[in-house]
């Protein structure tokens, strides 16, 4: 790996914890995160994307990684680089949840998606909303779905968090959302 390579995986993964544990953590937009964080059972990993290949195949190894590690709840894959345009990502993250499925794990991991230029499908790219899956790096979070339902189970009105998290990114406002998120890419926190 050469070293302009090897400062990026490292920024990207100091960013991505750094923004578990600032904005995830601190804003609540995971009611769960914070004690997997506080467990150290999120492992991160960095993957480079511009060939898909050999990112899906990562994707695959990590799945695999959780099938041999139960003590390890959660993993973030950070895609370094090769998906920096939004519709691109869509398109690897399709490709990755069939993989998923062809490979038996429906049911058993789930992905859920974060992008720098997350857009919910309907929602104008200035909404506030959209910060709820937006990170410093694109990436693909996948989470263990008997973990994420007892989670679930001892949570009052897990329905609701969707709605808070919304309402907390509005009040925030976009400009000191995208701020934030900007220093966290460019190391600054």
């Amino acid at each position: 790996m050469s070293a302009s390579a090897e400062s990026t995986r490292d920024q990207a993964l100091a960013a991505t914890r750094a923004w578990v544990e600032t904005f995830v953590v601190a804003r609540n937009v995971c009611p769960f995160a914070g004690r997997e964080v506080a467990r150290d059972t999120i492992r991160y990993v960095a993957v480079e994307a511009g060939d898909w290949e050999p990112a899906l195949l990562s994707l695959v190894a990590e799945c695999e990684r959780l099938d041999e590690t139960p003590a390890i709840e959660t993993t973030l894959l950070v895609l370094t680089s090769g998906l920096e345009a939004f519709d691109d990502y869509l398109d690897f993250l399709a490709v990755a949840e069939t993989l998923l499925d062809d490979q038996g794990y429906e049911g058993t991991y789930q992905l859920a998606s974060f992008h720098p230029d997350y857009c919910f499908e309907g929602a104008e790219q200035e909404d506030p909303a959209n910060f709820t899956n937006r990170s410093p790096y694109p990436m693909l979070h996948l989470l263990r779905e008997a973990g994420l339902e007892q989670a679930l189970e001892h949570y009052p009105d897990p329905e609701a968090i969707p709605e808070r998290n919304v309402a907390t990114m509005r009040e925030l406002g976009a400009q000191v959302l995208a701020s934030a998120l900007a220093e966290l890419h460019d190391g600054k926190r």
